[in-house]
């Protein structure tokens, strides 16, 4: 495996993974997910107009020359913390460890610009299981649960890590 920089392809490749990666999830709930996508587009865009902040924050993941997904982080609030952003993996390559490849990659990034603490956040929704045991799966533990904005029905739930 090994990653690159999205700049080095065109625009629209992070809002057409996001889509991909989650495509299921949407389809489940159109109700409340499928506002998402507008966010995506311009996550996309910001990384472009942004090379040196947002884009410097990401990478693509790259398998046998073939792209399987990306992940992201913000280290604006070292060195106490840094956020782990998007790790999407596309469902073809889903259940074979790459998410968690990617997770590591982004603790080694911010472990290496003398950040204490990785955070991240995922969601209670069933489709979302895997991110969870994922996490804990790489040492974060459960700081805490909050209503989710679009779907007060379902949690945003905190983990952290020390590095």
């Amino acid at each position: 495996m090994n990653f690159t920089s999205p700049l080095e392809q065109k625009p629209g490749i992070i809002a057409d993974v996001l889509r991909r990666s989650y495509a299921g999830l949407v389809a489940s709930d159109q109700d409340h997910w499928s506002q998402e996508e507008g966010k995506w587009d311009e996550y996309d865009r910001e990384v472009f107009q942004y090379p040196d902040t947002v884009g410097a924050c990401i990478f693509l993941t790259w398998k046998d020359n073939e792209l399987i997904g990306f992940g992201s982080y913000d280290p604006r609030q070292r060195p106490t913390s840094g956020r782990i952003g998007h790790n999407c993996i596309l469902p073809e390559f889903r259940g074979n460890g790459f998410g968690k490849v990617q997770i590591l990659e982004i603790m080694r990034r911010l472990k290496a610009i003398d950040i204490k603490t990785a955070k991240v956040s995922t969601c209670s929704h069933p489709f979302f299981m895997p991110a969870q045991r994922m996490y804990i799966g790489c040492g974060f533990v459960e700081t805490g649960r909050k209503p989710l904005e679009i779907d007060p029905r379902l949690e945003l739930i905190e983990y952290a890590c020390e590095l």
